[in-house]
């Protein structure tokens, strides 16, 4: 017994959009609107990041050195070095996740 395959239809034509309507659905002022606002986030949570990562971690490690993490013997500059750039880029995936899912649902593209 062999399995047979659906047959295709070369009749019906594939669905064809609207040159001023996109496939998504969005009209092209306001996928700029949108793609402005996600770059602008996209900056601002890549300024803290830099910040932590090469700024803490690295340029501010001697002064920050002075201080230990409470609890412990480690110096803060080391821990920034080695975990507090870490956990804040954990954070800011989350917050860059939560504020997209509000800009999607404010612009009608959410994801189901």
């Amino acid at each position: 017994m062999t399995a047979r395959l659906p047959s295709l239809s070369v009749s019906d034509p594939a669905p064809r959009h609207s040159l001023d309507r996109p496939p998504g659905g969005i009209p092209p002022e306001r996928q700029a609107a949108y793609w402005k606002r996600n770059l602008r986030l996209l900056a601002a949570l890549l300024l803290p990041w830099a910040a932590v990562s090469f700024g803490a971690g690295i340029l501010f490690r001697d002064w920050l050195d002075q201080w230990t993490l409470p609890g412990s013997n480690f110096p803060l500059g080391f821990w920034f070095a080695q975990q507090g750039s870490i956990l804040s880029f954990i954070a800011l995936i989350f917050i860059y996740a939560w504020r997209m899912n509000r800009l999607d649902r404010e612009f009608g593209v959410r994801e189901d």
